[in-house]
């Protein structure tokens, strides 16, 4: 039980210090470690474990960390992850937020994250990847995706409202035919 305790912790800690760029950076850093390197899950259960997640409230690092925690060790995995996700993030802002705050404008440091942002693009781009390959099964989800992808770019409806919508289409459009 420590080892998988002391796994979650280096998973997590490592995750969530390398997620330049916030919430959606974290998931290819979580889901390269939950599915490729300790195999706690599969693709399929990482993305239903995502948008799960994402139908929920509150930061997607903790949410996944609590869910991957709670698969391999339980309760005490979920508090493990959850620390490993937000305490040495809360130690480096204040360690070094001063330090941040006095190189700020500098053009390394601006550099430096102008080189980020792309490959941060590029991840969270081939993780939503992989996850599409196996998210739509049938004609009907590729027209849910289609219509989402039009419901954001000519509205300014909330995304909160279209996960919520889209579950209830899930509910009553494949409910029952994924019961039997």
């Amino acid at each position: 039980m420590l080892r998988k305790l002391w796994d979650l912790f280096i998973a997590f800690t490592r995750a969530s210090n390398l997620g330049f760029g916030g919430g959606p950076a974290v998931i290819p850093l979580i889901q390269a470690e939950a599915v490729d390197r300790y195999k706690w899950m599969d693709n399929d259960e990482y993305a239903d474990a995502l948008a799960i997640g994402n139908a929920l409230p509150g930061p997607i690092a903790t949410k996944m960390a609590a869910y991957v925690g709670y698969k391999v060790a339980g309760w005490l995995g979920v508090i493990t992850a959850i620390i490993a996700t937000i305490a040495p993030t809360i130690l480096v802002v204040v360690l070094l937020g001063s330090l941040i705050m006095t190189y700020a404008d500098s053009p390394e440091l601006k550099a430096m994250l102008l080189a980020v942002r792309p490959v941060v693009v590029v991840l969270i781009a081939y993780t939503a990847y992989q996850m599409g390959k196996k998210s739509f099964p049938q004609a009907s989800t590729w027209a849910l995706a289609i219509a989402t992808v039009g419901i954001l770019a000519l509205t300014s409806i909330h995304p909160a409202f279209i996960i919520v919508s889209s579950m209830i289409v899930g509910y009553f459009a494949w409910g029952r035919k994924l019961s039997k």
